[in-house]
């Protein structure tokens, strides 16, 4: 039985469309029939500003340049706002698969308590003939029962027209300092609320070394070791269904290639499913984003 197949046989609750979904995602690309994933994600724009995302690398500002770049790098996916999204179906009618980010967050009012808006709607995510929808969480604000609700209503519709859906899972809040939005319990509780939710494909950031965050769980961790990035992110794995939801880890702020591919091995050593690096591919040159970008899948590939 290949490896694709392998990972389907745990949605095998999901219909036949959402699984058809999951399977093209997962057999496109340098990576494709490896179960593993690399997905070029460009909403930086929206939550960041244009600038901050794309003046490093001012071809960015082109919606269709990222669309080239996921395709030449060989990616799986790629993900986007509805504009971004539109311009890439219209350019490149089905040759990547894509997904639809349908809420969207702004810099422009901070909050503790962030509330991402919905941006677009499963009708549009049709229209364009994307394979997935996208969705960010966070868990912790004091909008996150509004923000469970919608998502629950997305991936409802998302499943009925055969789509998968894929949860962005970020704790924030004011209980929730920032250090602590990447402790690995706050890390893994958050990758576990994505697959209670009936998330398909699994976003995270990768847990680093800097304790508990939530002190009622102090006593359950009192005895675990989580040494090195690879133990974390062993532990996330377990935490999504012991590793029956495919469950991939952001590439975060942009850094320096080394520590990106030293992450990358121990990503994939603890049996993360993938990558989805978005700052640091896009804002190098085209010729350095490949370069790395396939340095990310040769690891993978091991």
């Amino acid at each position: 039985m290949s490896r694709v197949s392998e990972i389907l046989k745990n949605y095998s609750h999901r219909n036949a469309g959402t699984r058809a979904k999951l399977a093209q995602i997962m057999n496109t690309g340098e990576l494709a029939g490896t179960g593993k994933m690399v997905i070029l994600p460009v909403d930086q724009g929206f939550e960041h500003g244009p600038a901050r995302s794309f003046a490093p690398n001012p071809k960015g500002y082109d919606p269709t340049y990222h669309v080239e770049l996921a395709l030449e790098a060989g990616c799986n996916a790629y993900a986007a706002p509805l504009g971004y999204i539109e311009a890439a179906a219209n350019e490149f009618p089905g040759q990547i698969p894509l997904i639809l980010k349908v809420n969207n967050n702004d810099s422009l009012f901070p909050s503790k308590n962030p509330l991402s808006a919905i941006t677009s709607s499963i009708n549009d995510a049709l229209e364009l003939g994307v394979s997935a929808i996208g969705y960010t969480i966070y868990p912790g604000t004091a909008n996150k029962n509004e923000n469970f609700g919608v998502l629950a209503e997305y991936i409802r519709q998302a499943h009925e027209v055969g789509m998968a859906a894929v949860v962005w899972s970020y704790p924030r809040g004011e209980a929730i300092n920032k250090a602590n939005e990447t402790s690995i319990d706050i890390v893994s509780y958050a990758a576990h609320i994505a697959a209670q939710m009936g998330a398909d494909i699994i976003k995270v950031k990768p847990p680093v070394a800097n304790g508990i965050g939530l002190k009622a769980a102090e006593a359950t961790y009192k005895n675990l070791s989580f040494n090195s990035l690879s133990e974390r992110i062993e532990h996330v794995i377990q935490a999504a269904f012991n590793g029956e939801r495919i469950t991939i880890f952001s590439g975060g702020a942009a850094k320096g290639t080394d520590e990106v591919l030293d992450e990358i091995k121990q990503i994939h050593q603890g049996g993360g499913f993938g990558s989805i690096m978005g700052r640091n591919a896009f804002q190098r040159p085209k010729s350095e984003a490949i370069e790395l970008l396939q340095q990310v899948m040769e690891i993978y590939k091991k």
